[in-house]
């Protein structure tokens, strides 16, 4: 089942999301659905704050990014790169900072370069709730970031200037205010608030 992407603006993206057990309900429908949504959104990757749940569960299927384009050959981190991560905690983020242009479906339309640490090592339980930690380079790292920001209540749009960030002020409120158009549901923080 495809579930509302939640808008910028809305207070549960901004929230520290909270650990969960092996009873949390229905919690292998939520990941299925999770992961239905992402696809059919065309992402790369959804946190559970995404669709509404202050929890620390994130999904990522950075596959796109290993395949070859006219762009040139994919990144091979990336290949067959999907992963279920339920409670990470990131153990390290080292290396260089590099620039990539990261953009959220929950701040559509928008996309800015964002620099990163190129390496990171994981910890975290997968969808059977089995330890892992993992050491991860290039965009495999940098979309773990990105989701992982998330549970932290913190979106890529952080990480710019101030100046950029003042420059993106009326595409984020027109946003929040549901003033936009996107091929997949969303939730709306401000369409909320006049019911």
């Amino acid at each position: 089942m495809k579930l509302p992407i939640v808008a910028y603006g809305d207070p549960v993206l901004r929230k520290k999301a909270e650990e969960i057990d092996e009873d949390y309900p229905a919690l292998k429908g939520l990941i299925a659905n999770m992961f239905e949504t992402m696809y059919a959104a065309n992402g790369v990757g959804l946190a559970a704050p995404q669709v509404g749940l202050p929890i620390r569960v994130f999904v990522i299927d950075a596959s796109p990014f290993g395949e070859d384009d006219e762009d040139g050959p994919g990144d091979p981190t990336a290949k067959d790169f999907k992963r279920v991560f339920i409670n990470p905690i990131m153990v390290e983020e080292t290396g260089e900072k590099w620039p990539f242009s990261e953009g959220c479906l929950s701040i559509p339309h928008i996309n800015e370069e964002v620099l990163r640490p190129e390496h990171i090592v994981i910890n975290y339980l997968d969808e059977n709730f089995e330890e892992q930690e993992e050491e991860l380079t290039g965009l495999a790292a940098r979309v773990v970031q990105h989701e992982y920001d998330h549970i932290e209540g913190k979106l890529f749009i952080d990480k710019l200037g101030p100046l950029r960030k003042a420059m993106l002020k009326g595409k984020l409120d027109a946003i929040s205010k549901g003033q936009i158009r996107v091929a997949y549901k969303m939730s709306f923080p401000q369409l909320k608030k006049k019911r």
